[in-house]
């Protein structure tokens, strides 16, 4: 009704500014009076059926069906051929309910007053003049199909669907249009918001890193050869504590006093790693330091082994007690691939789906492998190695295919 009422407007606006003050005025009183009902469909086939038809008001169902006419006059010649014979079909209904009712009087006023018409229109009506003197019209083989209940039900769901899927006319498209162009508008703005929230949030974390950077480059950049024996302790391997120096950005894990388990993450600088190809002094190796740390609580028992995902964005832990915990490394990224996964087995390997990024391999020691898909939160796969090699060693996804390999030992 929105569409229509935009579209009326529209009219308006146009008769105004052409100067055609008798057409609107026409406009302002057929608008009165509303025919077409604002082609409500509903509306349209109760003024057919509950008012015209019952009341006996053919003058004005004539003067509705004419409107329809003309209303689809510039269609195609299929949805006039269409109109056309829904027309006819309502003007006979109007004549089978009249004698229905038992009103022969409205049946020959109505055929004296549109008679000639309806035969200009179609010959086949000629045969309908007799119908006011049969006895029993409704066993006429004829006309006997008209008076059945199936007939009448066909004809309103015919008009009906026709009035529902009949061709928008060019003037609601526009405001179709309209709609849609605001909506894509409020989609654009929303957006260009989130584009500047993201900004705004890159641009906080360069700073950070670049802040972190020349802290690292000050403090690793001793004024002499000797460094205090203090800070070389904390980048060495000891019980329990693996860290790695060969990447920017590594993991390790670790116990702490108080037997909770945890990831560790470290950067650190690798441009400052010297080739390997050339013997060089210790005063062309200084000391490398984490820059920033962080740790994932959780674990109950010793972790065997953790794995970034394809993305980055998310981080898979194993421990010895059989349990498996997804992590996410970015604060700013959703949480909802977080998870516990309890195996039954201890892990010993993991491994994510590198085209996907979905899939999370796990191979236990009892030759298990299960494939957990982090956004279903559910296992969707559950393998068995050979009975001969019944401790899974290791899993490897391939880079370009949906495929995997693993690696099986007969004991561990």
């Amino acid at each position: 009704m929105e569409k229509m009422k935009f579209a009326e407007e529209l009219v308006r606006e146009f008769l105004v500014f052409r100067g055609f003050t008798n057409t609107l005025q026409a406009f302002e009183k057929e608008l009165a009076t509303d025919i077409g009902k604002g082609f409500q469909v509903d509306k349209i086939l109760d003024l057919i059926f509950s008012v015209y038809i019952p009341k006996f008001e053919a003058d004005k169902l004539v003067d509705l069906l004419s409107f329809f006419r003309n209303c689809f006059s510039y269609s195609d010649s299929n949805l006039i051929s269409v109109m056309s014979k829904l027309d006819q079909s309502i003007l006979r209904y109007y004549i089978v309910n009249a004698l229905k009712c038992r009103r022969k009087d409205k049946v020959l006023e109505f055929l004296g007053a549109f008679g000639n018409d309806l035969l200009r229109r179609d010959d086949s009506w000629s045969s309908w003049f007799a119908i006011p003197y049969l006895q029993n019209p409704h066993l006429d083989p004829q006309f006997r199909v008209y008076f059945t209940e199936e007939w009448f039900r066909a004809l309103h769901l015919s008009i009906m669907n026709f009035l529902t899927y009949s061709r928008t006319p060019a003037l609601l498209k526009i405001s179709s249009e309209r709609d849609t162009v605001n909506h894509l508008k409020k989609e654009i703005n929303q957006l260009n918001l989130k584009l500047s929230q993201v900004q705004t949030l890159l641009q906080e974390k360069e700073a950070l890193l670049r802040l972190s950077r020349s802290g690292a480059e000050e403090a690793i950049m001793p004024p002499s050869n000797v460094t205090p024996p203090g800070e070389r302790e904390s980048f060495q391997t000891r019980d329990n504590v693996v860290e790695s120096c060969d990447s920017r950005a590594n993991y390790n894990y670790h116990a702490d006093e108080s037997g909770n388990r945890n990831i560790r993450q470290g950067f650190v600088d690798d441009s400052l790693l010297g080739s390997g190809s050339d013997l060089q002094s210790e005063e062309d190796f200084p000391e490398v330091r984490a820059v920033l740390q962080d740790s994932f609580l959780g674990h109950t028992s010793p972790i065997s082994c953790s794995r970034f995902s394809a993305s980055g964005d998310n981080i898979a832990s194993a421990s010895i007690d059989g349990t498996v915990r997804i992590w996410t490394y970015d604060s700013a990224a959703p949480t909802s691939r977080n998870a516990t996964i309890y195996c039954g087995a201890e892990i010993t390997s993991l491994e994510w789906d590198c085209k996907s990024d979905r899939l999370l391999l796990i191979g236990t020691s009892d030759g298990g492998i299960k494939a957990w898909n982090v956004d279903a939160k559910r296992v969707v796969c559950d393998l068995n190695s050979t009975e001969g090699y019944p401790s899974i060693l290791d899993l490897k996804c391939s880079p370009v295919e949906p495929i995997f390999v693993s690696a099986a030992a007969s004991r561990r």
